[in-house]
């Protein structure tokens, strides 16, 4: 994860207010049946809020339908959730951030508890976490692939979180301004949380219901497609937050399969004297090599990851806490 762009852009002063602002932000991509019911939802549960649909290229007409609803339209033309997010945490300007989706699963009249959580625990980020969603997210591999990928982010980020898929989440203003947005897709909420345990930002969870979607609303998510391309950015986020353990297992892989190719020939040559299969100790050497130089790379990578860190906690640390945080 790349965070050191992030360090360029000057922090935006907070405006002192006596309530803070509050937008709500709605990732949208062919909305339409439900996007209406979503904006008047958070209305009633936030009515001092600023509702913002961030259109992604939709074709039944979403846009439309939100602006005749009373929110704030804007259209993200790269076609991705990560590209929606980032141009919300660009261009919106709060003191406090609601995200959900358009699709209606997620209960607005949560909103205000979640952002008394934020004031009263003082804390950054809020999730609000889907109840039940590993027992009923749609389908079953969407259900099975949330349990496996909680487990394995918990075990790689040492993060005890519950639903890092969730995206109802409650944002401060200094997570949002210099949190440094990378993924285009629907790993945008997993970015998020790995961000968080890396610069040890306070966060908090809390269960909330989990609706069915529309009937007339289908799933943007394709689970083979999404899950490898989650996988795929576990890892990417593995080697740039923890490059010694990443590549640390690389090497010991090598030199356990360089062993078990090399105990033959030690056999073979405490009883003979002889190495007979030479392409064979060869490639155990270059194994063995390999394996020791990918080790000492984490090493070094390891310092200039730290030295990252400590470049991403400078910037979130840069930006002004809410009159809440104080």
């Amino acid at each position: 994860m790349s965070g050191v762009t992030a360090s360029t852009r000057a922090p935006s002063p907070q405006v002192d207010t006596a309530t803070p602002r509050v937008a709500v932000t709605l990732p949208c991509y062919n909305e339409a049946a439900t996007i209406a019911s979503v904006i008047e939802a958070f209305r009633k549960a936030l009515p001092e809020a600023e509702i913002y649909v961030f259109d992604n290229n939709s074709t039944d007409g979403t846009a439309d339908i939100a602006r005749r609803a009373g929110a704030r339209v804007r259209t993200e033309t790269r076609q991705g959730k990560g590209y929606v997010v980032q141009r919300i945490f660009a261009d919106v300007e709060a003191d406090i951030y609601v995200m959900a989706d358009g699709d209606g699963t997620y209960d607005a009249s949560m909103a205000p508890t979640l952002i008394e959580l934020m004031k009263r625990n003082h804390v950054d980020m809020v999730v609000g976490t889907r109840a039940n969603v590993t027992r009923d997210a749609g389908r079953g591999g969407h259900a099975f692939g949330n349990r496996v990928f909680n487990i394995l982010f918990n075990t790689m980020f040492g993060r005890q979180f519950t639903d890092i898929f969730s995206g109802y989440r409650v944002f401060s203003r200094r997570f949002a301004k210099s949190f440094p947005a990378v993924s285009s897709g629907f790993e945008i909420e997993t970015e998020m949380s790995v961000h968080a345990c890396q610069i040890g930002v306070p966060t908090l969870e809390r269960p909330t219901p989990y609706g069915v979607r529309h009937e007339d609303s289908a799933s943007k998510l394709r689970t083979f497609r999404d899950g490898l391309r989650i996988l795929g950015l576990f890892m990417t986020l593995a080697k740039e937050t923890r490059p010694a353990a990443f590549f640390g297992a690389i090497g010991i892989v090598l030199a356990l399969l360089a062993l078990g190719l090399s105990v033959p020939l030690f056999i073979t040559y405490f009883e003979t004297g002889l190495v007979p299969r030479v392409p064979t100790a060869i490639l155990a050497t270059g194994l063995i090599i390999i394996g020791t130089v990918t080790a000492v790379c984490g090493l070094v990578l390891d310092s200039l990851a730290r030295a990252r860190v400590e470049a991403k906690r400078s910037v979130f640390l840069s930006y002004p806490p809410g009159d809440w945080q104080a």
